[in-house]
């Protein structure tokens, strides 16, 4: 399929704030105790069930990436952004990552053990959500588990006219109400386990949610 159009801006505002972004971003050491025992746990269980590597997609400076791998987690990032993910590779040697989109991943079917978007789909637009779902699926094997985490709320559409660091950008957030993208995430065939929202409080701003999910495994029944 052709780039959708939005991408070009979201790639090109994460270029411009690449070095500030990498210098705030908090580290997930740095996160609140839940959103920290949120990751604990989808690592955990993606390294013990051992179905292949886990994609964190989305991964800007590789921070979480580095994180997983630290937890035992063969994990390896995708971004956007050429920038962030040269500085990825630069703090993160031993770890690999590569330039790609959510909406056409270069990631072969049913490759994964687990994908992680982590704060990274809110700039999808809803009605692309079902594409970046969809790909989410297709790359997870029988059994493989996703964890998908960011910002959620009353279908609001945020246009920031500048970021990290004070530099201009171009792109858009956009804020889907939590049982819309359980749907979303069920009508790409994948099963979700567990939810999470977090209201805004101790200096978040925006309501957040997590979500846990698995593709089924492969049906067995004899025939």
């Amino acid at each position: 399929m052709a780039e959708p159009s939005y991408l070009a801006a979201v790639r090109e505002s994460y270029d411009t704030v690449a070095a500030d972004y990498a210098e705030r971003v908090k580290s997930p050491a740095e996160l609140d105790p839940l959103s920290r025992a949120m990751l604990v746990a989808f690592a955990e269980t993606v390294r013990a069930a051992g179905r292949g590597p886990v994609a964190d997609l989305g991964c800007g400076p590789g921070k979480v990436t580095a994180y997983l791998a630290e937890l035992g987690v063969p994990a390896f990032g995708v971004d956007l952004s050429p920038r962030m993910v040269a500085l990825a590779q630069r703090a993160y040697p031993r770890v690999r990552f590569a330039v790609g989109s959510m909406t056409a991943l270069p990631i072969a079917d049913a490759e994964l053990g687990g994908a992680l978007a982590y704060y990274s789909a809110h700039h999808t637009p809803p009605d692309l959500l079902p594409t970046v779902f969809s790909e989410f699926q297709r790359t997870l094997a029988p059994g493989g588990q996703l964890m998908l985490a960011g910002y959620v709320g009353n279908d609001e559409r945020i246009r920031p006219t500048q970021a990290y660091g004070g530099h201009p950008v171009s792109y858009e957030s956009h804020l889907v109400p939590p049982d819309r993208i359980a749907d979303l995430l069920a009508r790409a065939g994948l099963v979700v386990s567990a939810r999470l929202v977090q209201e805004p409080g101790q200096g978040a701003k925006r309501t957040v949610a997590t979500f846990l999910a698995a593709k089924p495994e492969q049906d067995r029944t004899p025939l």
